[in-house]
């Protein structure tokens, strides 16, 4: 049976990576910052068990992943939005986005290592920010961009493990995104519609699985980043 390890598999994109891949008959463990919360998720969507994993305290990550005896797929989910600006620059929460997606993803692939499956696979999110920053996105442009290159190191230093990356554009479904007026942003989508949580999950599934591809970072955006 394949074990996948999805580091924020508790709500939203990750949350419906962990109940696809429990539906095909995975061992299927995800992990959120409270313990709670992680059990209760877990439960839900059919997962084997829940983790509590804070990503911005990295110092702990090993502890808290020493029960996970085996992994096959690693997914590095976990997200946090920052509304950061140059002009009026929050050195606290700037560090806690580093912290988090760049620190702590390593963190969690050193911890899991020793345990990984040598024909597994890894699949980092960054996120379309990378490309098209916006008011506000200065530590999550910077970030993302940065998630490239990580994908891209990992895949050479983990070899003959896999990794990959997946950069979504505006999820149109997701719990973020859902209530927002979008009308402006579908009708720059070359597609007409905007990228959905399965649209991602399946995205994901593909980086997974697909043997030859290797230190990718995939754009899941309907093309919107060509408008």
């Amino acid at each position: 049976m394949t074990t996948i390890v999805i580091v924020g598999g508790t709500s939203g994109i990750g949350r419906e990576i962990a109940r696809r891949h429990a539906a095909e008959g995975e061992e299927v463990i995800v992990t959120g910052r409270d313990a709670s919360r992680a059990a209760t998720a877990a439960k839900e969507v059919g997962a084997a068990r829940g983790l509590a994993l804070d990503l911005t305290r990295p110092e702990e990550i090993a502890a808290a992943l020493a029960e996970v005896e085996r992994v096959d797929h690693l997914v590095l989910a976990a997200i946090e939005r920052d509304q950061n600006t140059a002009a009026d620059y929050r050195l606290d929460d700037a560090r806690r986005l580093t912290t988090l997606k760049l620190v702590g993803y390593t963190e969690v692939v050193h911890a899991l290592l020793p345990r990984m499956s040598r024909d597994g696979a890894v699949v980092v999110f960054g996120g379309l920010a990378k490309e098209r920053p916006y008011p506000g996105s200065t530590m999550v442009s910077a970030v993302n961009g940065a998630v490239v290159g990580l994908v891209h190191t990992l895949a050479v230093e983990l070899a003959p493990i896999r990794v990959n990356g997946v950069h979504p554009g505006i999820v149109g479904d997701s719990p973020y995104w859902r209530d927002k007026p979008l009308d402006a942003v579908v009708s720059r989508t070359p597609t007409g519609r905007l990228a959905t949580m399965d649209d991602i999950a399946d995205a994901v599934s593909f980086l997974l699985r697909n043997r030859s591809v290797n230190g990718v970072n995939l754009n899941v955006d309907g093309g919107w980043l060509l408008t």
